[in-house]
C-alpha cells in the first residue's frame, strides 16, 4: 500500500509539472524511494558509486582527446576497482575472511581476521554493475560521457529498477530521460496491466509456493523423497514468479512514466537447452556478463579449451554475484558445467540424430529437450535455495527416497499449505505455463485489446479480484521480500 500511494503521487505530479522538470522530480522520488526501502545511511554508497563512475567517464573522454591509452586504461581500472571494491567490502569481505581462515586452519595456522559484519545495501549488486558497464562503454567509445551529473544519477537510481533490475545500459536509458513523454493512454494502460500481471505472479503464486518451500528447505533433516522433490519443483516456479513478477512490475511502472525498460525474461522454462535457458533468464545480467566478461576473456573466438574455461569463469562469477556463499558458487559452477558438457556432446548428438533419422522438429523430441533442461535447472536450484552447502547435499541425498504414498495420505498438506492452498498453487503454476506458452506466438496485450470493451474489462476486473481473493497478504501474513533484493 505504501508503494501504491507513492506511485500514484509520483505519477500525478510527473504529468502535471513542465516536462523539463520531470526528470528532476523522478530523481528526487528515486532517492526518497531508496531511503525508504534501505537504511538512510546507505544512500552514501549509492552516491559514491554514482560520483566515481560519473567522474571516471568524464576523465576517460577527456583522455580520449589526448590519445593517451595508458592513462585512459588506468582510469578505467581504477574506477572499476573502486566500484567493485565497495561491493566487495559490503558483500564479500566476511565470506573471504572465513575462506582464508578455513584454508589456513587446514595447515594448522591460526589467524583471527576480524569481520566487518556490515549489512548489505539493497540493490548494490545491480547499480554497481550499471555503473561499471557505463564506464566500460565510455572507454570503448560506445557512448559519450554524460556531462549532467543529476541526469547520470537518475540513470543509476531510477526507482522502478533500482533494487532488483533489469540491469540497464546508459545508451538505452539516458536518451529516454531527454524525451518529452506526453500522457499516453495506451502506454499507461499497458504498464498497469503489466503491474497487475506481476502482482499475480508474486502474491498469488510465488508467495504461496514459498510456504511449502520454506518448510522443507529450512528443515533438511526432516523431509525425504517426494517432499523434497515437490519443494524443489515449487521453488523453481517460486523464484521465477518472484523475480519475473518484480521485473514485470518494474517495466510496467516505468512504462506508465513513458520509460521503456529491457525485458528480463522470455519463457525460460520452455528452453530446450541450458544455453537457451540463459538467453531467456535474467536476460540483462546474462547480456552484461557476455559483453563485459565473456567476450573480453576471448568468448568463443579461441581454442575449445579456452572457450570452456571462459564459460566456467563467467558462471562461477555469476554464482558469486548472487551470493557470498559456497552453495551459490556450486550453483554457478553447475550451470557452467552443464554448458560445457552440452558443447562437448553436441557433435555426438548430431551424429545420433543423423544416424537414427530423428525429427528434431517433432513435438516429442522438443518436449524431451524441455523436460531434460527443466530437470537440470531444477536440480541446480537446490543449491541456490539451500541455507548452506551441507544442507543442499543433505536435501539431494534425502531426495532419493521412494515414498509415493505421501501423495495420497494427505501428509503433503502438513508442509504449510492446506489441500485447497496446494490446489491453488498447482493452478497458479498451470496459469503461468499456459500464459508463457501463449506468448510464444501471440502478443497477449494486443490480442486482449482487439476484444470489445465488455470482454476487456471483464478480464481486468477478474484479474484484480483473483489477486485480492487469492493473494497471500494481510495482518497475519509475514510479507515475503523479493528474493533478488538480497543480491
Amino acid at each position: 500500500m505504501e508503494f501504491l500511494i507513492f506511485f500514484v503521487i509520483v505519477t500525478a505530479i510527473y504529468y502535471i509539472i513542465p516536462y523539463k522538470l520531470r526528470w528532476i522530480w523522478i530523481l528526487i522520488s528515486s532517492y526518497y524511494f531508496y531511503i525508504q526501502t534501505s537504511h538512510p545511511r546507505y544512500i552514501i554508497i549509492l552516491l559514491m558509486i554514482t560520483v566515481i563512475s560519473y567522474l571516471s567517464g568524464l576523465l576517460i573522454e577527456m583522455t580520449n582527446k589526448k590519445h593517451s591509452e595508458k592513462i585512459k586504461k588506468s582510469i578505467l581500472i581504477g574506477s572499476i576497482l573502486c566500484n567493485i571494491g565497495l561491493l566487495f567490502l559490503f558483500k564479500y569481505f566476511d565470506f573471504f575472511t572465513d575462506v582464508i581462515q578455513g584454508i589456513l586452519a587446514i595447515v594448522n595456522i591460526k589467524m583471527n581476521i576480524p569481520k566487518l559484519g556490515l549489512a548489505l545495501p539493497v540493490g548494490i549488486s545491480f547499480y554497481t554493475f550499471e555503473a561499471v558497464g557505463y564506464i566500460i562503454d565510455v572507454y570503448r567509445g560506445n557512448i559519450k560521457a554524460e556531462k549532467n551529473l543529476p541526469k547520470y544519477a537518475l540513470f543509476i537510481a531510477f526507482f522502478p529498477q533500482l533494487l532488483a533490475g533489469p540491469i540497464e545500459r546508459a545508451k538505452h536509458m539516458l536518451d529516454q530521460f531527454q524525451i518529452k513523454h506526453s500522457f499516453n493512454y495506451e502506454k499507461i494502460k499497458s504498464g498497469l496491466l503489466l503491474i497487475l500481471w506481476g502482482l499475480f505472479e508474486k502474491l498469488v503464486v510465488a508467495d504461496r509456493l514459498s510456504k511449502l518451500v520454506d518448510t522443507v528447505f529450512s528443515n533438511p533433516d526432516s523431509y525425504r523423497g517426494f517432499y523434497v522433490v515437490i519443494a524443489s519443483i515449487f521453488f523453481t516456479f517460486q523464484i521465477y514468479c518472484d523475480f519475473s513478477g518484480y521485473s514485470d512490475m518494474a517495466v510496467g511502472v516505468a512504462r506508465v512514466l513513458g520509460i521503456e525498460l529491457t525485458k528480463n525474461f522470455q519463457r525460460p522454462y520452455f528452453s530446450r537447452s541450458i544455453r537457451g535457458f540463459w538467453r531467456r533468464w535474467h536476460i540483462t545480467l546474462c547480456s552484461w556478463f557476455k559483453d563485459y566478461l565473456y567476450i573480453p576473456l576471448g568468448g568463443n573466438r579461441c581454442s575449445k579449451i579456452k572457450n570452456y574455461r571462459n564459460i566456467m569463469i563467467v558462471f562461477i562469477v555469476s554464482g558469486l554475484w548472487h551470493g557470498a556463499a559456497l552453495n551459490f558458487i556450486v550453483w554457478g559452477t553447475l550451470h557452467g558445467a552443464y554448458q560445457v558438457i552440452e558443447k562437448v556432446m553436441e557433435p555426438l548428438g548430431k551424429k545420433v540424430i543423423k544416424k537414427f533419422k530423428i525429427n528434431t522438429e517433432a513435438f516429442g523430441y522438443k518436449f524431451y529437450q524441455v523436460i531434460r533442461t527443466f530437470i537440470l535447472v531444477d536440480f541446480a536450484w537446490i543449491f541456490f535455495k539451500a541455507n548452506s552447502l551441507s544442507a543442499a547435499f543433505k536435501l539431494i541425498n534425502n531426495m532419493f527416497y521412494f515414498n509415493p504414498w505421501v501423495l495420497r495420505d494427505g501428509s503433503i498438506y502438513n508442509l504449510g499449505l492446506t489441500d485447497k492452498e496446494f490446489g491453488i498453487s498447482i493452478l497458479g503454476i498451470v496459469i503461468i505455463l499456459v500464459v508463457n506458452l501463449l506468448q510464444r506466438k501471440n502478443n497477449l496485450y494486443w490480442w486482449l485489446q482487439s476484444k470489445n470493451m465488455a470482454a476487456r474489462w471483464s478480464v481486468y476486473l477478474a484479474a484484480a479480484l483473483i489477486i485480492i481473493i487469492f493473494g497471500v497478504y494481510g495482518p497475519e501474513y509475514n510479507p515475503q521480500q523479493f528474493i533478488y533484493f538480497q543480491f
